[in-house]
């Protein structure tokens, strides 16, 4: 089958060289691509000057735009799975081929890596846990299943969510609302345990002052998600 990983990266000069050594390494049946973001910093010069296959977006997208850029491409280039990995370091490769025969074995549409399963490596702040928790909630009362790690950026999916979201995708913090929306469909997902860095470099998008927008945006677009 063939396998891709999609790096989305804005600003992350500091850590892509590391990200793609570990895919490298640890997960060398998987294809990747670095979607370039409208980044200010080197990451595009470093990805060209390494020879890391990017796709370099004319206009900044976010998260969403970028993640959906590199489902278009997986779709259109014939791959059977794509799986979402962080340029910041955060993931380990490591865990793909788990999560690729996961995904086979058990007929899925997706498998979420979750850092709350085993609660080893990194577990994020006090702030985003409790975000995070809020969510399994929600998702428990609205949709009937419990996702311990609903913003986990590493996921992986098969071609029929990749027609899915190439067609609509949220275009900032996606990643519970893009859950609601396959459980809503009743496609099948299911959570994987891994294990998680903190950031070896760069900023999160989502600032102090971003969290309380963030949690009220995503909560009523899952609300809404479920009322459709």
């Amino acid at each position: 089958m063939k396998k891709i990983v999609i790096i989305p990266a804005y600003n992350e000069q500091g850590s892509i060289l590391n990200t793609i050594d570990d895919i490298r390494k640890n997960a060398p049946e998987f294809d990747y691509v670095v979607i370039n973001d409208c980044s200010k910093d080197d990451t595009l010069k470093l990805c060209r000057e390494n020879g890391i296959k990017v796709l370099n977006l004319p206009i900044n997208l976010g998260i969403g735009g970028a993640v959906q850029t590199g489902y278009l491409y997986a779709y259109r280039k014939g791959y059977d799975i794509a799986v979402q990995f962080d340029g910041d370091g955060q993931h380990d490769a490591k865990f793909l081929d788990m999560m690729a025969d996961t995904l086979v074995k058990e007929n899925l549409d997706m498998v979420i890596g979750s850092r709350f399963i085993d609660n080893q490596g990194f577990q994020s702040s006090a702030i985003r846990r409790f975000g995070i928790r809020f969510f399994t909630v929600l998702l428990k009362i609205l949709f009937g299943s419990k996702i311990t790690d609903a913003t986990s950026g590493m996921r992986m999916c098969n071609r029929r969510v990749m027609e899915l979201f190439i067609k609509d995708y949220p275009k900032d913090y996606p990643e519970p609302e893009t859950v609601a929306r396959l459980m809503r469909h009743k496609y099948k997902v299911k959570e994987v345990p891994v294990i998680m860095r903190e950031r070896q470099a760069g900023v999160s998008s989502i600032s102090w002052r971003k969290s309380a927008y963030y949690m009220m945006k995503v909560s009523l677009a899952i609300v809404i998600e479920r009322l459709r």
